[in-house]
């Protein structure tokens, strides 16, 4: 469950029809993931440290889609 005052991000290089999502950094050390369009409503995915930064490697390595 996300932190109530947690303080969501998202990427600049998001998309402007809104198809993004956000990430928050949870006192308890983990990285919530969550869908952008839905916010306060949506489920939470959350991961380690470790699960986040292979996240981010495949997010990267990806093509633009």
């Amino acid at each position: 469950m996300a932190p109530q005052y947690a303080v969501w991000r998202k990427s600049t290089h998001s998309a402007p029809d809104g198809e993004c999502v956000e990430a928050a950094r949870f006192p308890s050390g983990t990285v919530g993931v969550r869908d952008s369009k839905a916010a306060e409503t949506s489920p939470v995915l959350e991961l380690s440290l470790d699960e986040w930064a292979g996240f981010l490697h495949a997010a990267r390595a990806c093509p633009a889609l």
